[in-house]
C-alpha cells in the first residue's frame, strides 16, 4: 500500500508543482470547473478569461489570476499578495471602481456578492461568479457569443467588438485583437442569491479605454 501512495505522489507532484509555479493554470482550472458546475461550455469560459486577462506566455496567450484594471489602467501582479495590497490601497484611497482576477469582476459593483476581498481574487470563486453571470445572458440570448458581448457591455458598439475578440479566442486564435477597456458597471450579487436583472459589466454608452495589455 505504501508503494502505491509513493507512486501516486511521484505522479501527482509534477502537476501540483506546475500549478504552483504557473498562476495561469489557476484560471484555466477554475474556468473549466465553473463551466461544468454552471452548464457553460468549457471553451466559452476559456475564451472569456483570455479576453479579460490574457497575455503572451511561452508563445501563447494565457490568463492571469492576479490582474487588476483600475480606470482603464491594467496590471498583472506577480502574486495574490501584491494584487491584494494594491486593491487594499485603492480602497483606502476611496477608489472602489476596479476589476479583479481571472474574469475581471468589478469591486465597486460586485463586492457584495463575495464574503471579502480575498474571495474576489480566488480563481474558483471569481470564475463561478462569472459563469453564473454569463449563463444569465445565455439564457436570455440563446447564443454564447452574444452572451459574452453582453457580459462585457450592453452598448452594441462595445459588445460587438468584444464578441469578435471572444469568437477569435474561442476558435483558438491567440493573436485576436486587443480590446479597449470600458468602465465596469453592475451590482448583482450572483453568489449570495441577490435579486436583479442580468445587466452588463459596463454601463450603456461608456467610453472605451485600454484593457490590460502587454
Amino acid at each position: 500500500m505504501m508503494r502505491i501512495f509513493l507512486a501516486l505522489a511521484v505522479i501527482l507532484a509534477p502537476a501540483a508543482a506546475c500549478a504552483m509555479q504557473d498562476p495561469a493554470v489557476l484560471c484555466e482550472n477554475a474556468a473549466a470547473d465553473a463551466a461544468r458546475r454552471v452548464g457553460v461550455p468549457v471553451d466559452v469560459m476559456m475564451a472569456l478569461t483570455l479576453a479579460e486577462t490574457g497575455r503572451q506566455s511561452g508563445g501563447r496567450l494565457r490568463p492571469w489570476p492576479w490582474a487588476i484594471n483600475r480606470g482603464g489602467e491594467g496590471a498583472w501582479f506577480a502574486s495574490q499578495a501584491e494584487a491584494m495590497a494594491f486593491a487594499e490601497t485603492s480602497l483606502r484611497e476611496g477608489r472602489r471602481n476596479f476589476d479583479i482576477g481571472c474574469f475581471q469582476i468589478n469591486h465597486r459593483w460586485h463586492a457584495d456578492g463575495f464574503p471579502n476581498l480575498a474571495a474576489m481574487f480566488d480563481p474558483e470563486t471569481n470564475a463561478l461568479y462569472a459563469a453564473r453571470f454569463l449563463r444569465q445572458h445565455y439564457d436570455r440570448t440563446g447564443d454564447w457569443a452574444q452572451a459574452a458581448g453582453a457580459y462585457h457591455s450592453l452598448t452594441p458598439e462595445f459588445a460587438d467588438r468584444y464578441m469578435q475578440r471572444f469568437a477569435a479566442l474561442r476558435r483558438g486564435e491567440g493573436s485576436a485583437p486587443v480590446m479597449p477597456a470600458v468602465a465596469r458597471l453592475n451590482a448583482f450579487p450572483l453568489l449570495n442569491g441577490g435579486r436583479g436583472h442580468a445587466g452588463s459589466l459596463v454601463p450603456l454608452g461608456s467610453a472605451a479605454r485600454r484593457l490590460i495589455g502587454d
